[in-house]
């Protein structure tokens, strides 16, 4: 999987080889990221090299303390920005908006309700895939027309989750 990361305003290509190895630009790293005790503390080894992270969600991306510095960091990954693009490109103000699953993964929260008046950024399904929780948000207000999942739901990418009008 292909992630574009933000760190500071800095953007770095990402691609998860598999579960303990990352191309991060033209290198290839040996990683491991785990959480302790399910509290925002992660000890994170990249190529031998021991770190304690702490890890914070912000309201579009995280906030990362890692030896001493604090980082805004944000993740995308590339078919979900792919689906912001088209999305911004349609330029859809009006009409209904069909959310699609930009990957397969397990619905973990879905804060929302059909007939629901819904407010632009607001966070309309929470997707895990790949151990890594994805916040689907509103690209525009609107009204939750058709809701098609409910927590616990395993879905395939593009599957429509909702319509919102």
């Amino acid at each position: 999987m292909r992630y574009r990361v933000t760190v500071d305003g800095q953007e770095f290509p990402v691609e998860m080889l598999d579960e303990h190895h990352a191309r991060i630009g033209e290198r290839v790293h040996e990683l491991d990221f785990v959480s302790i005790s399910g509290q925002p503390v992660y000890s994170l080894i990249i190529d031998g090299k021991s770190f304690e992270a702490y890890v914070y969600p912000d309201e579009q991306a995280w906030q990362v303390l890692l030896v001493g510095r604090a980082y805004h960091v944000t993740v995308v990954d590339e078919r979900e920005a792919r689906l912001v693009r088209t999305q911004a490109g349609q330029g859809s103000s009006e009409g209904e908006f069909v959310l699609r699953a930009p990957m397969p993964g397990l619905v973990v929260s879905v804060p929302i309700a059909a007939g629901q008046a819904v407010e632009k950024g607001q966070i309309l399904v929470i997707l895990e895939s790949m151990k890594m929780q994805n916040e689907l948000r509103a690209p525009r207000a609107g009204k939750v027309a058709n809701l098609r999942t409910t927590p616990g739901e395993t879905v395939e990418q593009k599957q429509i989750l909702l319509s919102i009008a």
